[in-house]
């Protein structure tokens, strides 16, 4: 394959990757500081970019030059956020998400599909005392933030309201787009595990806070159950009548796999996968994305379907979940 046609496919792909009311020749000429017939003579493959122009375009694409010239054809490129940033605080951690909620909602269609080892992240933030638990827990446990190690976790200390607003802000993103969720029985075990190790370990201050998180897991459970109901997305208090997102809830009780999340977004995928509890890395490799989606669209078929029909189903995995959770109270 020639320079001048793989120069054409290198913005044919960003092309493909941007939201339709983006203009490439606009986003390049900002990006190279160069006039739009300069980069249009660039996009038709008249003009070849210099390896510097490259790297700029590579880095700001996120795009993978071996990849790009299929130089190693079982090389994936996964992006990773925050990697290079060491520690953070747990908001910044959380904005970031936010910023890629918007950028998933800037598209036309927009469709997520989540396998859940564990429940959704966002869906902690539907209720303050699960919201504010979760942020104390993810911020002293999991991300060792030096300032909270020595302290216990109460509501009136730590009411988290940074991390809660912009939770509310991603619920409210995520919920412009169809969902496809995929459950297990298991899929709430992590976070009962570590509601019952704070207080076992003695890390809440009273057993008023104890009681207020569990009320919330139920309240969250509760609300799960009256979207799958629905078939909807939506947040407390909200008018069925407001536009929501579709909602496809399924239940598999034999098959756990990992936390994985995957977008179609204009026909474009991108894959995300979870490490180290609430990080993520993505990528848009197609044949990542085809593996990913065939494996995805293989536990559906072997899963029951439980949002709008099933009511029976639905009533007992929810009730399932709502014993193992009232069992934090003793």
């Amino acid at each position: 394959m020639d320079a001048k046609v793989l120069q054409q496919l290198l913005f044919k792909k960003i092309k493909e990757q941007l939201p339709e009311h983006v203009s490439l020749a606009e986003d390049l000429g900002e990006l190279l500081g160069l006039s739009p017939d300069s980069v249009y003579r660039r996009i038709r493959g008249e003009k070849p970019v210099d390896l510097e122009e490259l790297q700029a375009i590579c880095r700001h694409y996120h795009l993978s030059l071996d990849g790009l010239l299929q130089l190693n054809a079982d090389a994936v490129l996964f992006q990773a956020p925050g990697v290079s940033n060491g520690s953070v605080p747990f908001e910044k951690h959380m904005q970031g998400m936010l910023e890629q909620f918007k950028y998933f909602t800037s598209f036309r269609k927009r469709e997520i599909f989540y396998l859940c080892k564990d429940t959704p992240f966002w869906y902690f933030f539907l209720f303050p005392a699960m919201a504010s638990f979760k942020t104390f827990f993810w911020s002293r446990t999991i991300n060792n933030q030096p300032e909270l190690q020595q302290e216990l976790f109460s509501l009136e200390a730590f009411p988290a309201e940074e991390c809660r607003r912009i939770g509310w802000q991603l619920l409210e993103e995520h919920n412009k787009m169809d969902s496809t969720e995929l459950w297990n029985l298991e899929s709430i075990h992590s976070s009962i595990n570590q509601v019952a190790y704070y207080r076992d370990a003695g890390i809440f201050r009273e057993r008023k806070d104890l009681l207020a998180v569990v009320d919330d897991f139920i309240r969250m459970l509760d609300h799960l159950q009256q979207q799958a109901e629905q078939g909807i997305t939506f947040l407390p208090g909200d008018s069925l009548l407001k536009p929501h997102g579709s909602l496809h809830f399924y239940v598999n009780e034999l098959i756990l796999g990992n936390n994985t999340i995957l977008l179609n977004l204009d026909d474009q995928k991108l894959s995300m996968v979870t490490y180290s509890v609430f990080n993520y890395i993505s990528t848009r490799d197609t044949r990542f994305a085809a593996k990913a989606f065939g494996t995805f669209n293989t536990l559906l078929s072997r899963s029951s379907l439980i949002s709008r029909s099933g009511e029976k189903e639905r009533n007992k995995f929810f009730n399932t979940l709502r014993d193992k959770v009232n069992q934090l109270r003793n």
